[in-house]
C-alpha cells in the first residue's frame, strides 16, 4: 500500500513560497501545494527569541518521495535551514488519494 504525506516548510515571502510550490508540482514532485499566509513564527535561532512573518506551503505528497521533495526545497529556499518536516495522511477519501497517486506518479 502506498503511503500519502504532507509536507509543511515555511518561507520569508510570498513569491518563494510561490516558486517551491509551482515547482514541486510541475516536476510531480507533489499533487498540491496550499500556500497560506502571512503567519507570524516565533522560534529561538542562534541563541535569540526571533519573530518572523512567514508563508506557510503545505505539500501533499507520496512518502517515496520525500528525499526529492526535500532536495528540491533545500535548492529554492534561501533559509539556511529551512522547515522540512511530514505527517503521515492517516485518513482521507479514497477519491483524493487516487488523485494524489495519479499526480505524483511519474516520479517513483
Amino acid at each position: 500500500m502506498k503511503t500519502y504525506i504532507q509536507i509543511s516548510t515555511t518561507t520569508e515571502t510570498k513569491e518563494e513560497a510561490q516558486t517551491i510550490a509551482r515547482y514541486l508540482v510541475e516536476q510531480k514532485l507533489a499533487a498540491c501545494v496550499q500556500v497560506t499566509g502571512p503567519i507570524e513564527s516565533i522560534y529561538r535561532w542562534k541563541g535569540k527569541i526571533e519573530t518572523a512573518t512567514e508563508w506557510l506551503c503545505l505539500i501533499k505528497t507520496r512518502e517515496s518521495l520525500f528525499k526529492k521533495v526535500e532536495t528540491a526545497i533545500k535548492k529554492l529556499h534561501p533559509y539556511e535551514t529551512p522547515e522540512i518536516t511530514a505527517i503521515p495522511i492517516v485518513k482521507s477519501s479514497k477519491e483524493y488519494l487516487s488523485w494524489l497517486g495519479e499526480e505524483t506518479r511519474n516520479k517513483i
